[in-house]
């Protein structure tokens, strides 16, 4: 069963997170890597106890001890940001095995290192992307559970003409003279989707029919303007495993009234719940009014949080808006000495530099 951990690390370090932009470009001043579909995972090595924890600061160490294991052969004390996936029978990320990864274990499960936030003890934050990466390259040794998430200069026009060949998820495009801002949103760090999927909140379900069990379908929301808006309805990829398991997530969470403040019109009764639970859906498309066309479920995202869920984090920007006259920062992250976290100064972020995650 899919169980939100318990344990949550003291003092954690929010990952720097992306805008979504609608159309792939080539530039000179950028770098482009694969955008991953898995869970994204902050890791602590060369200490101790290692750590591994989600961009919410809730601990990954028990559901994924290979990943642990691999984490402390690396002897250098470092903070390294990455994402975890499961490579399926094609070689290709599988966020739906990695859901129950333990029963795929003839499936390589990989930790994919894309940045470095400390090394030796000393916050790397400070220093330009490109420069970061050649470090985080010494650090991580080739083969096994963790990868360098290697990447591509300049052209990205054509790397995405190959991920959408490959049927991949997407692409990362990030300017390379970017500093590390934890926490924060930024137009330094772009998002360019090739499957159209989203999270989505879980706020009640329909009762099944025919011979189905649990439930029919899932309505799904979001947050727009601090109030929760209904987005559409998914009663598709499921399987009687997932089935049972959100249902026995949801039965927890279950409420007399709506939490809408409109009324939602659907064709069966639908069973409340708090808005608590988070999944991912691919979709075909969005219409005017917000709505999700053809929403199929992709699994629970136990590592997101269902406030982050808003309109404003899925909308798809126009590239042209968002990559001409990015000013470059010149505020510098300072460090923490209490638990070595990274925070970003006050100045940098009242700069607009950055903007807070929905």
């Amino acid at each position: 069963m899919i169980k939100r951990p318990e344990k949550q690390i003291p003092h954690y370090i929010k990952p720097m997170l992306a805008i979504t932009v609608d159309k792939p470009f080539s530039s000179k001043e950028w770098l482009f890597e694969l955008k991953l579909d898995g869970y994204r995972a902050i890791a602590v090595t060369g200490q101790k106890k290692v750590l591994l924890y989600s961009r919410n600061g809730i601990s990954l160490a028990s559901r994924y001890p290979a990943v642990v294991a691999a984490l402390k052969k690396i002897r250098v004390d470092a903070i390294l940001d990455g994402e975890i996936v499961l490579l399926n029978e094609k070689g290709k990320p599988d966020f739906q095995k990695l859901q129950s990864y333990t029963r795929y274990e003839e499936y390589p499960l990989v930790y994919y290192v894309f940045d470095i936030l400390s090394y030796r003890k000393k916050a790397v934050t400070g220093m330009p992307l490109i420069e970061r990466k050649k470090l985080l390259k010494k650090v991580i040794r080739k083969g096994g559970v963790i990868h360098f998430s290697s990447h591509i200069e300049e052209n990205g026009k054509d790397f995405y003409k190959t991920i959408q060949l490959e049927d991949l998820e997407g692409m990362m495009a990030k300017k390379k003279d970017s500093l590390y801002t934890p926490g924060l949103r930024t137009k330094e760090w772009l998002k360019i989707k090739n499957h159209k999927s989203r999270e989505a909140i879980i706020a009640g379900f329909t009762e099944p029919r025919g011979g189905r069990q649990h439930f029919g379908a899932i309505l799904l929301a979001q947050y727009k303007n601090k109030k929760l808006q209904y987005i559409g309805h998914a009663g598709t990829g499921f399987n009687e495993k997932t089935l049972k398991e959100v249902m026995q997530q949801m039965k927890r969470l279950l409420v007399k009234e709506t939490p809408f403040d409109e009324p939602v019109k659907t064709n069966n009764k639908v069973t409340w719940i708090k808005p608590q639970l988070v999944c991912e859906v691919s979709y075909s498309e969005i219409t005017q009014d917000g709505m999700l066309r053809h929403p199929v479920f992709k699994g629970l995202r136990p590592d997101k949080k269902a406030s982050t869920v808003t309109q404003e984090t899925e909308k798809e920007l126009p590239v042209t808006t968002v990559v001409e006259n990015i000013p470059r920062k010149k505020s510098k992250p300072v460090r923490n000495e209490h638990n070595d976290k990274i925070k970003i100064s006050a100045d940098e972020k009242r700069n607009g530099n950055g903007q807070q995650p929905g």
